[in-house]
């Protein structure tokens, strides 16, 4: 334990030094992250405690059960939440996707495994002045409060699809869900023709849905040769036609799972 901890810090050591602080109005997740209500003062105020840092693809971000001592929102890239059992067995819980907020005010230890699937850029704010401004700044709170509840929201969709969805729905649903992220940080709506960048390997998707490496792969070519979608070199997804995209989820454009 104590040899993970001195290469935790060590790594984060290094990322810190590896990014330059931008400007929070030419931040890209600037309109869905956790400030996105805040005003001028507001956004003053956090740039005084903020630090950014970097995970290459396949690195740990914090270990379960680690103590954190900071809060982050995803800038850029993705990243996993895993929890590893007893018998060394691990499950993928979920995705952390741009914008997405990783850490709880008033939890001291994280929960879960976060790794890098990607390249990620994390925009980091110390724990115990972010607790603090919180308490003081409504807009910060009440946004975490949406964003928490969006979360709830997507957990339970998450257990509809793992439990009752079948392998071409689990694939088309995982898809929309990234198109419509995608949509949603361009600050466009997911209709029509869409082109996205799969974030994850197709072990990883694997992993996250439930099923082998096998049955990804022939499910995306069966979704291929039924003309649902587009591929493109490894990880580049055209979806002509979104709604047909959709009905193979099993979901609609009125309902379906949230952004």
């Amino acid at each position: 334990m104590a040899n993970r901890s001195l290469t935790y810090i060590k790594r984060m050591q290094v990322s810190e030094l590896k990014e330059r602080p931008q400007e929070c109005g030419d931040c890209p997740i600037r309109h869905r992250a956790v400030c996105a209500r805040c005003e001028t003062h507001e956004l003053d105020a956090l740039d005084q405690i903020k630090y950014y840092r970097s995970f290459e693809a396949g690195q740990t971000v914090v270990w379960s059960g680690d103590r954190m001592d900071f809060v982050a929102s995803v800038v850029s890239g993705v990243a996993t939440l895993t929890q590893t059992m007893e018998d060394g067995r691990t499950q993928m819980v979920g995705l952390l996707l741009p914008s997405d907020f990783i850490g709880r005010p008033g939890r001291d230890r994280a929960a879960y495994n976060v790794t890098a699937a990607s390249d990620v850029l994390m925009c980091c704010f110390r724990k115990r002045p972010f607790e603090e401004m919180m308490l003081r700044t409504p807009h910060i709170g009440q946004r975490l409060l949406e964003m928490t509840l969006d979360e709830l929201d997507s957990a339970r969709e998450w257990m509809l699809l793992l439990g009752r969805k079948n392998a071409r729905e689990k694939i088309a649903s995982l898809l929309a869900i990234i198109a419509r992220r995608d949509a949603a940080m361009h600050m466009r709506k997911a209709t029509g023709l869409q082109k996205l960048e799969l974030p994850l390997t197709r072990e990883a998707m694997a992993d996250y849905l439930g099923l082998t490496l096998e049955t990804v792969s022939r499910q995306m070519s069966a979704l291929k040769r039924d003309g649902v979608i587009e591929l493109q070199g490894k990880r580049q997804v055209i979806v002509p036609d979104f709604d047909r995209l959709l009905e193979e989820a099993g979901d609609d454009s009125d309902g379906g799972l949230p952004d």
